[in-house]
């Protein structure tokens, strides 16, 4: 489950050009069992899950899609989500995600052109949200310097490749799905800060159930550093 080296280096060395403080990193989940779970550094505040969109996924999206908006779900003002509108850039909106969501816990330089963004950017919708980021001319020349270094965003549906890119994070006590192909947050019941990864690998589990023939799945994790 554990993603290639020097891709997990570049999502942190696109975070830090963009003004992230390395107190927190990413690093590989080797497994979902409570053995393999231990060994991930504590705390953690958010979880990336690199999966393939296969014909029974995108029949299990749409299905929840319908059966949401039918009973409606309860989502936190103060969850921080946007949609994806660039090709090509699933990694990059999952990164935001998880920072974005966790700006108690991170640290960014005065000058950081992500923690302007996402200052700025807070109170738009999740559509204007994404418009903003095509806009972004800092972020835009890091997510294409990443490429030009043959360390680009994991390629998305739309370039005929099967994997996606989500992030799952805590927001007050709720642990929450953020994919920006989908219209909204997924709610995935309570959390805490002690459980989270714990509570988050048994969504990922759910995730491999549906296509127990594929085998790329990858789990990454935001921990303290």
């Amino acid at each position: 489950m554990a993603l290639d080296g020097t891709k997990l280096a570049s999502y942190c060395k696109f975070l830090c050009q963009l003004g992230l403080l390395p107190t927190w990193q990413f690093g590989d989940v080797y497994g979902l069992d409570p053995d393999l779970l231990s060994m991930v550094p504590k705390p953690v505040c958010a979880v990336l899950l690199l999966f393939p969109v296969t014909e029974k996924y995108e029949s299990f999206r749409q299905e929840e899609e319908v059966k949401i908006k039918a009973q409606g779900q309860e989502v936190s003002p103060d969850v921080y989500f946007m949609k994806q509108t660039i090709g090509n850039a699933c990694g990059t909106i999952g990164l935001i995600h998880a920072v974005s969501n966790n700006k108690g816990h991170l640290e960014f330089e005065p000058d950081s052109p992500l923690k302007k963004f996402l200052e700025e950017s807070s109170k738009m919708s999740p559509d204007e949200k994404a418009t903003f980021l095509e806009k972004d001319e800092n972020i835009r020349v890091t997510h294409e310097s990443s490429a030009q270094e043959g360390q680009s965003e994991t390629p998305s549906i739309d370039d005929k490749v099967d994997l996606h890119f989500i992030a799952f994070v805590n927001v007050g006590g709720r642990l929450y799905e953020l994919d920006g192909r989908k219209p909204f947050p997924i709610v995935h019941g309570k959390t805490s800060e002690d459980t989270f990864l714990e509570d988050a690998a048994e969504v990922c589990k759910n995730f491999m159930a549906r296509d127990p023939q594929e085998l790329h799945f990858t789990v990454i994790a935001l921990s303290k550093a």
